[in-house]
Order: structure tokens, then C-alpha cells, then sequence
């Protein structure tokens, strides 16, 4: 919805309230005027129910004024002594249109000073929840919100089962524009698996201001332009998601809004110059290892190398055993002597399992493994003597990529070499042209909203011929440290301005095995409490998390004793 058609929305609204509610003002002593004037209304309305006038502020919040509205119109049956249960229902249930039963049907009177507590236990619990989770939704929206790595695209930076705090305010919030969905959750209810929104009304996109800018390696949480999926893991077709319901991603900032990028041999460089990244960060690279006794997975396991392939080989399973080993293949192979290949993650299959069904597996350490590794792993690996050599992988330049941005035989760019291109910043106009449309097409399409077409080597804009563009909007390159190994820009491009969410500031917990079973997952104690951005080493703040909450537990007992003394 644009400005025009939400001042037309509103002033609707403004006329439904005035029709239902006038009686009822002129009841409690105001003019029926009064109900009409937009704000001013809801001013009036909260001293008729006695409640804070600050409570106008909510309804004007998008998502929070749903959990408000239906208090509203309870508040305003019960302030004319409609306090039934079922009339609180039917109120709620029929969308506030009750009251204009009891504004013309009944002959009511104004009780003005009625007892704002609840009359039961279970009224006192429900208005205890309500504004629980009306408190929630502000931090949830507005400041902070929780966040969990599931993929190893920032990984060893960030790990798959780090819990993260995630700053909105850094950046300024971005104001809902999603304006009915259900609190507390992102795009789908829990347990339901069904749509936890509406896709209309739209508000326009609009950002609180914050006290800093998106800076070039920041790692930033941002809404994946490309998102068109439902569930994930699950083949279907796309669905057409609102910007604030798309998923969340995590990536680094590599680019700024005016940069010049350029990738090569993987290694980013900003307008000429190779960025150097924090000491916080932990790129990876893949690598080959090698060594002519054989490659062990303890060497690897000793050193923290946790993604790589492990291979067993093992005689005839019968079912019992097939149905045990099953559930820890990556895949499987029969070779030509009849004996099973078995692939596995890094974790193997464990002792206890080749103890109780009777395996008879033997690993074979090959003489050649694949493996992302960090530089000091590369190093150590390198100064091991059981391992001959870590060679690097590196895609050459001109061999294209499948499925990379922009998605056209003129660019054969590929993980490891890309660019150089420019990233679009607001304002800025450039050249349009056959050779140069596919890198913006995207842009000028479905995030500025306009027809784009070509007729012969013309290049049609919402119907006209253009030989240039001027971008509406910043936009920004994100890249994950994990680099062989992460779906980003380097896959779908660019990230809007009006797509970014916020920037993680802490990581409150992390447990390892977390794609697996609760029961296997194990803290990383070194992690929990530690910070994420920033120029040194992660801190760790759990120490210190630990002494406060002793010392809160101390002097509350001293204090309870010393009341009870007196």
C-alpha cells in the first residue's frame, strides 16, 4: 500500500470507530464529535476506560496493536458494565464490531470508577500473559532478538550452534511492514507449519535512525533477498514472501554501497585493495590434504577438522544392522569385490553402534582428503610429520560457476574469481546497456519495482527507452568466512538497504553436535558469553556473568535473613 491508499485505510478506520463508539463517548460525558478526530479519539478513549494515555502510543505499532486492540474493546464494553465472559468473547470474536450492539441496542450507563483488577484468578493470569508478551514483542522487534546459526557458512567465525543476541538498534530498527502476523514468531506457526502472516496491508518501508552505519566487515543478519521457500529442505513451488518475513541470513559486510568488488583466488578486494578482515574472524578455505600413509581422521580430529568424509568398508549387513548404520551415511557403495563402501560425516559411527548390532567395519584412511580449513590449521597440518602436503583449492579464472550471480554466459565468474563490479548506492546513475543489464536487472525489477524489457538491443524502462539508471536505494555485498562452503551475494547478488535487520553483539550459548539429537548436543564453554564483532579475539564475559549472579544470590539471602531478624 502506498501513502494515499493507507490515509484512505485510516480515515476508514477513523469512521467505523466514530460510528460504533459516539454514544458512548456522549454516555461518559464527552462530545460525540470527540469520537471522530483521529489520535485525539483514542486519547479520550483511554480516559474512559482509565487507562494510560501513553497506551495510543501501541496501537500505532504495528504487530503490537493487534495484542492491543482486543484489550481496547474488552476495556470499553466492561467501562459500561458488559462483564460477562461471553460478551468479552464475543467482543473479541467479532472484531470489535459488538460494541456497536451495545452502543445503539443497549441502554447502558457509564461506570467511571470501576476496579481495573481482574475479578478471577484466570482474568488476572490472561492480563498477566497479554502484556508479557506485548513487553516481549517491543525487545523482540525493536532492540534484540535471538537468533541460532544453522548452517557453517561463517563457520569457524561463528559456529553452527551458537545462540546469538542480534542488535536492532545499531543500525535502527526497521518498523514492521508486515502489519497482521502473529507475535513472537517469524514466518511460519510453530507446531501448525502453517503462514504466521498476511501478505496484505503492506506499511512502506521505514527504519528508526541508530547510532551507526552498516560497516564494511560488519557481520550483519539481513532478510535473504532470494527467499522464496515455505519450508526449507522440502520441494515445492516458491511462494512470494514480504521483506520482513523472509529468512534471516548471517554474513559478513564485504562491500559498501560505491565499493568496487572483486574476488580473487577467493580472497576479496575492495576498490583495488584486498581486505583484510578482523582477528575475531576465522576465514576457511578448502584444501586438499596428502599423505602416502594415509590421512587419519585422528590427526584431523586433534586439530578441531570436523567437516570431512569418512569411509568404512564392511561385509553383507543384514537388515537389522543396514537399518542401524543408516541413519549416520552420507551415501554408500558396493565395490567389485561385493564388499560395502560406507560414507559418514566426521563423527563416524560410533563404538557403542559397531558394539551392540556387530559390525564389522574397517576405516580406510585415504591418502588424499578435502577438507575447509583456517590458517592455523593449515599450519599445524603443515608441521605434522605424518602429512606430506596441504595444497589449496582454487577454481581458475574463466571457468564458470553453476548457478552464481548474475546468471549469464557474459559473466563466467565462480566462487574462487569474481568481478570486479560496482555495488549500487543511492543516488548513483549508471550506464544501462545490454552487457551491464544483467547485473542490475534484479534490482531495477523486483526491489525498485519497475518494468524492464528489451526490444531488439533497446532497453525498455516501465515502457521508455533508457540508456541509464539511477538506484533508488544502497545495497551491499554479504559473504560468509566459510567461503568455499556458503550460499551468498556470490550466489543471488545483492542486499538492499531495506533488507538489513541488525548485527549479532553476543553469543549467550553454543553447543556443538547441534544438527544432532538434544540428547548429543555438548556447551562449548569457551564460547558461551562471547562477543562477535571486533578487531581482537572473541571475550568472554561468563566469568564475569557468573560472579554477578552469585553475588545476586548471596546478598538476596543476606537481605531476606536481615528482614527476617527484624
Amino acid at each position: 500500500m502506498n501513502g494515499t491508499q493507507w490515509i484512505i485505510f485510516i480515515l476508514i478506520v477513523q469512521v467505523i470507530h466514530f460510528l460504533g463508539t459516539w454514544k458512548l463517548y456522549v454516555k461518559a460525558g464527552r462530545k460525540a464529535w470527540e469520537a471522530a478526530i483521529p489520535v485525539y479519539n483514542a486519547i479520550i478513549l483511554m480516559q474512559i476506560i482509565n487507562r494510560p494515555k501513553w497506551w495510543v502510543i501501541l496501537l500505532f505499532i504495528p504487530i503490537i496493536n493487534l495484542l492491543i486492540f482486543p484489550v481496547i474493546w474488552v476495556e470499553t464494553i466492561r467501562s459500561f458494565g458488559r462483564n460477562s465472559q461471553m460478551e468479552s468473547w464475543l467482543v473479541v470474536l467479532t472484531l470489535g464490531f459488538y460494541i456497536y450492539y451495545v452502543n445503539y441496542a443497549l441502554d447502558v450507563k457509564y461506570i467511571e470508577n470501576r476496579s481495573l483488577q481482574p475479578k478471577t484468578a484466570l482474568g488476572e493470569w490472561v492480563s498477566s500473559i497479554v502484556f508479557a508478551i506485548v513487553a516481549a514483542t517491543l525487545v523482540h522487534t525493536y532492540f534484540i532478538q535471538p537468533y541460532v546459526i544453522p548452517t557453517g557458512s561463517l563457520e569457524r567465525t561463528l559456529r553452527v550452534g551458537d545462540f546469538l543476541f542480534v542488535s536492532k538498534f545499531h543500525y535502527g530498527a526497521r518498523t514492521p511492514m508486515t502489519t497482521v502476523a502473529a507475535p513472537m514468531v517469524h514466518d511460519t506457526l510453530p507446531i501448525l507449519g502453517v503462514r504466521s502472516y498476511l501478505n496484505k496491508p503492506q506499511l512502506p518501508y521505514f527504519r528508526l535512525p541508530g547510532f551507526t552505519k552498516v560497516a564494511r566487515k560488519d557481520i550483519v543478519v539481513f532478510s535473504w533477498p532470494a527467499d522464496t521457500v515455505r519450508v526449507f529442505f522440502k520441494k515445492e513451488e516458491g511462494v512470494k514472501k514480504p521483506i520482513d518475513k523472509k529468512s534471516n541470513y548471517v554474513k559478513r559486510c564485504v562491500g559498501l554501497p560505491g565499493d568496487s568488488l572483486e574476488v580473487r583466488d577467493g580472497y576479496v578486494f575492495v576498490n583495488g585493495k584486498q581486505l583484510e578482515l578482523p582477528g575475531s574472524a576465522k576465514p576457511q578455505f578448502d584444501y586438499n590434504i596428502y599423505s602416502s600413509k594415509g590421512v587419519s581422521s585422528r590427526t584431523l580430529e586433534n586439530l578441531g577438522i570436523n567437516d570431512y568424509t569418512r569411509k568404512y568398508v564392511s561385509g553383507p549387513l543384514n537388515q537389522e544392522q543396514a537399518q542401524a548404520v543408516n541413519r549416520y551415511l552420507l551415501g554408500y557403495n558396493q565395490a567389485e569385490n561385493g564388499q560395502l563402501e560406507l560414507y559418514t560425516k566426521s563423527t563416524g559411527i560410533p563404538s557403542s553402534a559397531i558394539k551392540k548390532y556387530r559390525l564389522s567395519l574397517k576405516e580406510i584412511t585415504d591418502r588424499e582428503r578435502l577438507a575447509p580449513l583456517t590458517d592455523d590449521m593449515v599450519a599445524a597440518l603443515k608441521s605434522d610429520p605424518s602429512i606430506d602436503s596441504v595444497v589449496r583449492q582454487i577454481v581458475p579464472k574463466g571457468k564458470r560457476g553453476v548457478n552464481l550471480f548474475p546468471q549469464s554466459p557474459d559473466y563466467p565468474w565462480n566462487y574462487s574469481q569474481m568481478g570486479p563490479i560496482y555495488i549500487p548506492k543511492e543516488g548513483t546513475t549508471v550506464p544501462l546497456n545490454l552487457k551491464v543489464l544483467p547485473l542490475y536487472k534484479k534490482i531495477i525489477r523486483d526491489y525498485e519495482h519497475n518494468e524492464i524489457s528489451v526490444n531488439g538491443n533497446q532497453i525498455l524502462l516501465n515502457g521508455k527507452p533508457v540508456t541509464s539508471y539511477t538506484f533508488k536505494q544502497d545495497y551491499y555485498w554479504m559473504m560468509g568466512d566459510n567461503r568455499d562452503h556458503s550460499e551468498d551475494s556470490r550466489a543471488w547478488g545483492y542486499v538492499p538497504e531495506n533488507h538489513i535487520v541488525g548485527t549479532p553483539i553476543f553469543v549467550w550459548m553454543s553447543f556443538d553436535n547441534f544438527t544432532q539429537s538434544i540428547a548429543n548436543w555438548r556447551p562449548r564453554w569457551n564460547r558461551i558469553f562471547t562477543t562477535v564483532n571486533g578487531d581482537g579475539e572473541p571475550t568472554s564475559y561468563f566469568k564475569y556473568f557468573l560472579i554477578l549472579l552469585g553475588a545476586y544470590f548471596v546478598g538476596n539471602w543476606f537481605w531476606k535473613r536481615r528482614k527476617n531478624k527484624s
